[in-house]
């Protein structure tokens, strides 16, 4: 294998870090990953640098494991790398890179006066997530750091820092930041000069763009991985410095790159952790604190359904349901026992026959909650079988999503005639699909590159840079050379399942008056 005529992209997930290394036709050819975390230590939701070092690290060297196993050489090079991440968070660094804060991540719903105060200043939805929001708490706050700082970044973007020594991030990315001016790929001036002239009175000596990252969209140069980069990623010295280092990117961006979803009218969910539906949108829409602005790495405006949870709780319930194997004696591999567990749920009555779950384990901006109790309740008359049981926790995982993108196409009309599934939510084949099939009420796809994800798409995005034409957009790139023989399934829910999920979810916003309860008195 020729290294110089790869690219490898990897993803710092909530629950894994993975490197997808990726061959001249895209096809990805040796992966690599570490599982992880994300912890709550004094009610903020974090990951220590410590754990983000070794994580990308051990997730690094599997990834050489696995090219000299297949290939039986050392990774030492590639042709382009790209980083990407959870977005959104809280990254706060002095002139000297040195870290003032615990990294704060898109879990955290502990902004809530600043989203508010900045949604009304700006004129945009401004979600608690967002890196502005939570600066500008920590201005609220009086936190003792902010005469300090230098840099404000993302988890990405503090990566490829650490690879290039560039204070530089995606558009899409830095869309999670701030707001982005579609029409100059730039962060929005007139925010901008509102969010300087609401703190000038603070005293700091620095202004907004001081500290933000520089901007740059989907094909640009991002610089090289230096030494010190090389060695921070591979601490054998194994691999070699000077090579070309694309934007990085977040994981919606990511997404819509592994779903060939850049182009306005395209959609796509992904679906872990937490879930999000991605729209890429031609209109200016309202505000709605239920629906974010953000970009395609190439800048176009995408209408974004974000949910803070999705499969955490299923997780959990699988657990349980491993436990009570072993403890049988029928000791199950996990991939198999969700794979049994999520086709059971396909057996289950449409409306989940009055079984209900909320599956928050954080609070959720999309419900307006800002703590979160996972909760499972029924009625007396419920048919209590496994199959309703499953099929509960993951229309259960969908519900909050559907409510969002309900506001997107009844109140702002935007059509969606299709999506396209990836994350782990549709390993299982069929099943995923289905659901999400049957809360959005159009057919869904799922390419047969879905499991990759993020970091696949990164690859993408890496390749890009360096595999482009000149003049050749993304959307035409990823529709002619690396999708145009794509294999994909596409299934439309029966009418029965759509009605199904419609009266669940009807239950279950009536029901959202027990969550709240449940998060003030447990």
């Amino acid at each position: 294998m020729d290294l110089k005529k790869t690219a490898l992209g990897i993803e710092l997930g909530s629950t894994r870090i993975k490197a997808v290394l990726i061959d001249e036709n895209h096809i990805p050819v040796a992966s690599g990953d570490h599982e992880w975390e994300n912890r709550l230590v004094n009610g903020v939701w974090t990951y220590s640098m410590d754990a983000i070092h070794q994580g990308l690290r051990d997730c690094y060297a599997n990834l050489k494991k696995d090219v000299r196993e297949k290939f039986g050489e050392e990774l030492t090079t590639v042709g382009a790398i790209g980083v990407s991440a959870m977005m959104h968070g809280y990254l706060p660094f002095d002139k000297d890179m040195n870290q003032l804060a615990e990294f704060r991540t898109w879990r955290n719903t502990i902004t809530g006066q600043a989203a508010e105060e900045l949604t009304r200043l700006f004129g945009f939805n401004i979600p608690q997530r967002w890196s502005i929001a939570h600066l500008y708490q920590a201005i609220l706050n009086g936190e003792e750091h902010l005469p300090r700082l230098a840099h404000l970044t993302t988890l990405a973007g503090y990566i490829h820092y650490e690879l290039t020594g560039r204070h530089v991030m995606g558009v899409g990315e830095a869309a999670g930041m701030f707001p982005i001016d579609s029409a100059k790929n730039d962060y929005d001036q007139r925010m901008v000069d509102l969010f300087d002239a609401l703190t000038e009175f603070k005293g700091y000596s620095w202004k907004l763009r001081d500290v933000l990252p520089e901007v740059l969209t989907a094909g640009e140069n991002a610089g090289m991985l230096t030494a010190s980069g090389a060695l921070f990623l591979d601490p054998t010295g194994a691999l070699v410095p000077g090579i070309p280092v694309a934007p990085c990117e977040g994981d919606a961006g990511t997404g819509m790159a592994a779903t060939n979803s850049v182009r306005v009218g395209t959609g796509n969910v992904s679906a872990g952790t937490s879930d999000f539906a991605m729209v890429v949108v031609d209109k200016p829409l309202g505000v709605h604190r239920e629906i974010d602005m953000v970009t395609t790495p190439s800048g176009a405006p995408v209408a974004m359904v974000h949910c803070n949870n999705c499969t955490s709780d299923i997780n959990a319930w699988v657990g349980l349901f491993a436990d009570f194997a072993a403890s049988a004696g029928f000791k199950m591999d996990r991939g198999d026992l969700f794979t049994l567990l999520f086709k059971k749920a396909m057996e289950g009555d449409p409306d989940c026959g009055g079984l209900l779950s909320f599956n928050y384990f954080s609070g959720e901006g999309v419900t307006d909650l800002d703590e979160g109790r996972p909760l499972f309740v029924r009625t007396p008359d419920a048919r209590v079988t496994l199959a309703n049981f499953m099929r509960t926790h993951l229309l259960s995982a969908l519900a909050t999503l559907k409510i969002g993108l309900d506001i997107l196409t009844g109140e702002e009309k935007v059509r969606i005639d299709k999506l396209y599934g990836h994350g782990g939510f549709f390993k299982t084949p069929g099943v995923g699909q289905t659901m999400l099939s049957a809360a959005a009420g159009v057919p869904v796809s799922v390419m047969e590159t879905a499991g990759e994800g993020g970091p696949y798409g990164m690859a993408l995005l890496a390749a890009y840079m360096i595999w482009k034409k000149p003049g050749e957009a993304l959307d035409d790139y990823l529709e002619s050379r690396v999708f145009a023989s794509a294999r994909s399934t596409t299934l439309m829910a029966d009418a029965s399942d759509v009605d199904g999920f419609n009266t669940f979810l009807e239950t279950y916003k009536k029901a959202l008056p027990v969550e709240r309860l449940a998060a003030q008195v447990l």
